[in-house]
């Protein structure tokens, strides 16, 4: 009996020293910040990846002025998240990641806006709701918890320097957009020579930063309210677009041929709590498809009060 105990003992002893090593490095490396967000974040990658927008975007679906609201879309995102990296980028829960020359991209997308839009952008444009939240949320985290701005920064700057790359090549071959780049700047990180070298750089400072495994998986909650945000982006994308379809397809009336104010496109009013009718707020839309039909036209020509009425409405 005391013998078998002792060798029981023996092997218990044995197997942990030859287990404290792995065990160790799988501590280790599981506790990586890098190796946290990779898991943390899967199930939100995957669903954002499976949006409509993005699905259609990568089969080439795309229209220029659905690309130009989404370009609007990143340039208000990546203004605030720009700015409160400016704000932190001496903080020791940012610093080490604050590669301002490398990876910032607001300069890049005014270059995209005015490519679109023309030289009075700023007057054409505004931060549409889905956006605005997620703007607000980083002035937040910039302004009170600087170390979650790590999550934003890696899950645009991540997911740019990857997937950002094969839209790029989409977007021109769909929308017919210069081979030299004109519209798509903000794809184009002219200072990272590799991006795979560059992003395994980043993961390792990210690896490196000072922070407990609390703080660790705040910021892997983080990343993951970052992708929910972008994806109510994607959402209101998506309603815009089904405006867009709608109105090209009633009687082959396109209401806007990407030119001039943005804002003067029905869908663009579109909100995201509402249908894809329901959004709309431009009565000429709707008078005019109505004008088009066959059946109306007879009863306006044999009746002069009808169209009385319509043209009162028209102009209420």
């Amino acid at each position: 009996m005391s013998s078998e105990v002792e060798t029981s003992e023996g092997v218990d002893e044995s197997e942990k020293k030859n287990s404290v090593a792995p065990e160790k490095e799988n501590h280790t490396k599981m506790a990586d910040l890098s190796e946290l967000l990779k898991e943390g974040t899967k199930e939100a990658h995957d669903r954002a990846e499976n949006t409509q927008f993005v699905k259609d975007f990568l089969k080439g679906n795309i229209k220029k002025e659905l690309f130009k609201l989404a370009t609007t879309a990143l340039y208000f995102t990546y203004s605030a998240l720009e700015e409160e990296m400016d704000r932190n980028k001496d903080h020791p829960a940012f610093a080490p990641l604050y590669f301002p020359m490398e990876l910032h991209r607001k300069e890049a997308l005014i270059k995209d806006m005015e490519y679109f839009f023309g030289e009075d952008w700023e007057e054409q444009v505004k931060c549409s709701e889905a956006a605005q939240k997620y703007v607000d949320r980083i002035h937040y985290v910039g302004q009170n918890e600087p170390e979650l701005l790590v999550a934003h920064a890696y899950t645009r700057y991540m997911g740019d320097l990857s997937g950002g790359q094969v839209l790029k090549k989409v977007a021109q071959r769909a929308l017919k957009l210069p081979s030299t780049g004109e519209g798509t700047q903000f794809y184009l990180f002219e200072h990272v020579d590799n991006a795979q070298q560059f992003k395994q750089f980043y993961r390792a400072r990210m690896n490196a930063l000072d922070m407990n495994l609390k703080t660790k998986e705040r910021i892997v909650e983080e990343a993951n309210k970052a992708f929910e945000y972008n994806m109510q982006i994607f959402s209101e994308l998506d309603q815009a677009g089904s405006m867009l379809a709608r109105e090209n397809q009633e009687d082959g009336f396109p209401m806007h041929d990407g030119k001039g104010d943005v804002r003067k496109c029905p869908f663009y009013a579109a909100q995201p709590d509402k249908g894809t009718l329901e959004g709309s707020n431009c009565p000429f839309r709707t008078a005019m498809a109505m004008l088009r039909k066959p059946s109306l036209q007879l009863v306006l020509a044999v009746s002069v009060a009808l169209a009385a009425g319509l043209l009162a409405w028209y102009y209420m």
